[in-house]
């Protein structure tokens, strides 16, 4: 059965200009790749877990944040290249990276050494434009960005439409 993980793609508007707030895993297999490595705070549900509030908890659990309340945006799924499904919602809010406090996972280093070593899940977070997030994240996430936008730009129009 495939895999599947569910994840919040956080966002914060400065007039017309959007950013959102990426991850990079943590650990030493991942220090110093950059462009394609990087990832919504996501993870997998447990069991009969609904996929919203998987997206909540990972993102509490990976950046040490309480994810703000208010609509959220359904983003879709997208498939990985190892063929692992992410489910992807949209949600306005803000915080500092610099207040990253994720929690620690225990991965075996280096692979079948037998020695296990304590590392961040996510080492670092930040706020990028959709350009820089488009080249940072793994390439089938990169079209939660697009997806995003898409979805702010009809909210716009019928906000508009409606104020007419």
């Amino acid at each position: 059965m495939a895999k599947l993980s569910a994840g919040l793609l956080l966002y914060r508007r400065n007039g017309d200009d959007v950013q959102v707030l990426i991850a990079h895993p943590g650990g030493p297999i991942w220090s110093r790749r950059d462009a394609g490595a990087w990832s919504l705070p996501k993870g997998a549900p447990m069991d009969g877990e609904d996929l919203f509030a998987t997206a909540r908890r990972e993102f509490e659990e990976e950046t040490g944040h309480r994810p703000p309340d208010g609509d959220a945006i359904d983003l879709g799924d997208v498939r990985m290249r190892s063929g692992k499904t992410v489910h992807g919602w949209g949600i306005e809010g803000n915080l500092d990276p610099g207040a990253l406090h994720s929690m620690q996972v225990q991965v075996e280093w280096p692979p079948k050494s037998g020695r296990v070593i304590t590392v961040p899940e996510i080492d670092r977070i930040v706020w990028a434009d959709p350009a820089e997030a488009r080249r940072r994240l793994n390439p089938a996430q990169a079209g939660f960005v697009d997806r995003l936008l898409r979805a702010l730009a009809r909210a716009t129009e019928d906000d508009a439409t409606a104020a007419s």
